[in-house]
């Protein structure tokens, strides 16, 4: 149902903008705020209102100017980079995707493999240098992502240390996966404060507007009810931005970061059941079935994967 819904939506989104190539959050974006504005707007004019009195561009200067300097106070530049990024990556749908679970996946299973086979002299010259190695070169979106590189790499070198027991290096995983997690949900707690404000900055823009009013107290009653009309586009804009705009991009930042740190609880999951004896085989099962089950790759794609992988590196 969830999938028919989906396809809907998007069927709908290409009526509407036919000559846009959209697909995945971008259509569903749009969907939803064609839906939102659309409902808003057209409740409003059925009850007589006139649209026109709406476009008050100074308010929403005012609302604009004043969450985009308080978020710029409340945050290091880092983060102001970061949520640019998490932005962006909310509109294009920046979530994993199967392809990137069974890079994940194919990789693992080929180290762990050679972990059987090769020497520690042999496996520490993959992990010291990933970019000469036929091993990572084999997966190159995972060579382009330094974290979970490094987060691959750093942990495959302690297995070859020898003497780390598998619950330490569990702990250790659980605590760098929180801090990545934590690092990651920034953009989202910086997004989500802004959400919190603008109905309260609505109000300053609201109130910055009565003022501009009781200026005019001497004007006719027509002249004056404009203004104060004028005025209290400032709350509704204030709080159309914050539960409309603002809020829902927001929870898109949030679901796409937690599915990203997702890919390191596969890894996590993976190594320690490698540790404990399992079999590569069975070790990269016990991530499988960590990811969510909408994006869970099948036992068949992980078959392909892992059954060609190592054929061709085995070849070099």
């Amino acid at each position: 149902m969830r999938e028919a819904g989906k396809t809907a939506s998007r069927k709908l989104a290409l009526i509407l903008f036919p000559q846009l190539k959209l697909k995945g959050a971008v259509l569903t974006i749009i969907l939803g705020f064609i839906v939102a504005v659309g409902c808003m707007l057209g409740g409003f004019m059925a009850m007589g209102g006139h649209v026109e009195v709406l476009v008050q561009p100074w308010e929403f200067v005012i609302i604009g100017g004043i969450a985009l300097g308080a978020f710029v106070i409340s945050n290091p530049m880092a983060t102001i980079k970061d949520t640019g990024k998490a932005v962006v990556e909310a509109l294009k749908g920046g979530s994993p995707k199967e392809q990137d679970y069974l890079d994940i996946i194919g990789l693992l299973y080929s180290l762990m493999n050679e972990v059987k086979a090769k020497t520690k002299a042999e496996i520490e010259a993959h992990v010291d240098d990933p970019d000469d190695s036929v091993i990572f070169q084999n997966f190159p979106n995972i060579l382009n992502h330094k974290a979970k590189l490094g987060f691959i790499t750093d942990y495959v070198r302690l297995i070859l240390i020898g003497n780390a027991r598998p619950h330490e290096i569990e702990a250790l995983m659980e605590e760098e996966i929180h801090t990545i997690s934590k690092d990651g949900l920034k953009p989202y707690v910086a997004l989500q404060a802004v959400a919190d404000a603008l109905p309260a900055i609505g109000i300053i823009a609201a109130v910055m507007g009565i003022i501009k009013a009781m200026g005019a107290l001497d004007q006719p009653p027509e002249v004056l009810g404009h203004l104060i009309g004028a005025a209290l586009v400032g709350t509704f804009a204030g709080i159309f931005m914050s539960y409309g705009m603002a809020g829902p991009l927001a929870v898109i930042i949030k679901s796409n970061r937690e599915k990203q740190s997702r890919q390191f609880v596969v890894v996590k999951q993976t190594l320690i059941a490698f540790m404990n004896g399992a079999a590569p085989s069975i070790a990269i099962e016990h991530g499988r079935k960590t990811i969510s089950s909408k994006d869970r790759p099948t036992l068949e794609a992980v078959e392909d994967q892992t059954m060609n992988m190592p054929m061709d590196m085995a070849a070099e």
